[in-house]
């Protein structure tokens, strides 16, 4: 009998530290990496850049991409990581499409380390003033959810140890 898959979903708000902790993942266990922020449509990109946040009739169909991205990997019995905001619970129910074989890994910040890293960096679509509409609509992980909490206040290498140990 084959082993299942390991997928698994590096989220959080806008600044976590999604994509760097994603790709760093991917890198030391050899698995491939997809950054959502990819997949979003360009009509997104486009509305986010413009300080308007998503609603959730946008984000239906990035978030189809995203499950379609996991079941490619699923159906090759491949493992894969990767990084999407998946803010609400339904988001994640959508992502995982009812498998069991996904693991969300929460990237967890302080408002004030968010809003830094967000300010600090350049050329991302994401502009700091929607920070705020991500944090309003955020619903952690419940304990009945296929998910661990990481701090990412932590060195990226603590949070990547973290990380495996979960795995």
């Amino acid at each position: 009998m084959r082993e299942a898959a390991k997928l698994v979903v590096v989220m959080g708000v806008s600044g976590a530290g999604k994509s760097t902790i994603g790709a760093m993942l991917a890198e030391r266990l050899g698995w491939p990496f997809v950054d959502g922020d990819d997949l979003h449509p360009l009509a997104n990109r486009r509305k986010m850049a413009a300080g308007r946040p998503l609603d959730d009739g946008d984000r239906i169909p990035w978030l189809a991409a995203i499950a379609r991205q996991l079941s490619l990997w699923r159906e090759a019995g491949s493992a894969g990581v990767i990084a999407c905001s998946a803010l609400k619970r339904d988001y994640r129910e959508r992502i995982a499409d009812g498998n069991g074989d996904v693991l969300f890994i929460y990237l967890k910040a302080a408002d004030e380390l968010l809003t830094a890293r967000v300010a600090a960096r350049g050329g991302h679509f994401m502009p700091v003033s929607l920070l705020a509409s991500q944090l309003a609509i955020l619903e952690e992980p419940g304990p009945d959810e296929q998910a661990a909490t990481v701090d990412a206040a932590f060195p990226t290498a603590r949070i990547i140890e973290t990380i495996i140990a979960s795995l």
